[in-house]
């Protein structure tokens, strides 16, 4: 595990869906039922391929998948129509994610969120869950001009808590998210949800842990 890891950071700086809150399942499902619903069956890999892209990608593999003619404005529908529903009955937390913000705040390390959410999406959901009173900032997709996997998501939050990017850790889940906190200079730890990491995303990383939890205890006994 890299030295980065056993003193104090600036800053813990955190993704959202698949990382805090555990949705990307969610998303999976959502997608899984809008594609069948319009005729049409998703393949695993394709829906892996993409989990931390932005939109506009997202548009093109799933043109590439099923054609110029796929509905793409009646899909996007079907899966908002599906995701309002399930997150009405409770947003789903990773284990572990409240008592490590909790834990971070008692020793006055600061936070952050950065996400490629959109900023109504992002509020909703952490305000719902009751974790924007434990975090710092919170920067979205509305806030940057680049999404991940460029590094400004994450040099925006950093700016934001006046703190060198360096000296933060940056807690992903996805290749993009990952590519885009090391890019920014940030000590990046993974915590694999969907996607297990590749030898690439690995070599980004000063850690691969399996839980928050895990971090958690990291943070207990290394940080004063």
């Amino acid at each position: 595990m890299s030295e980065r890891l056993y003193s104090s950071p600036a800053a813990v700086i955190f993704d959202m869906d698949g990382l805090l809150l555990d949705t990307e399942t969610l998303y999976r499902d959502a997608i899984v039922s809008s594609c069948w619903e319009l005729g049409y069956s998703i393949l695993p890999e394709t829906h892996l391929s993409m989990i931390g892209v932005p939109t506009d990608r997202v548009n093109e593999i799933l043109l590439d998948s099923f054609g110029p003619d796929f509905p793409l404005v009646r899909f996007y529908g079907l899966c908002s129509i599906y995701v309002n529903t399930r997150c009405r009955e409770g947003i789903p937390i990773k284990p572990g994610a409240h008592d490590l913000l909790k834990a971070l705040k008692a020793k006055g390390v600061p936070t952050a969120v950065a996400t490629s959410t959109d900023r109504k999406t992002t509020t909703h959901h952490l305000k719902n869950i009751g974790f924007l009173d434990l975090l710092d900032t919170v920067v979205t997709r509305d806030d940057v001009q680049h999404h991940k996997p460029h590094p400004e998501t994450y040099l925006a939050a950093a700016d934001r808590l006046e703190v060198d990017p360096v000296a933060c850790w940056a807690l992903e889940d996805s290749y993009n998210g990952v590519r885009s906190a090391h890019a920014a200079g940030m000590a990046t730890i993974m915590i694999p949800d969907l996607l297990q990491p590749t030898e690439e995303i690995s070599s980004l990383c000063v850690a691969v842990m399996p839980t928050l939890q895990t971090v958690r205890e990291l943070v207990e006994r290394t940080l004063i």
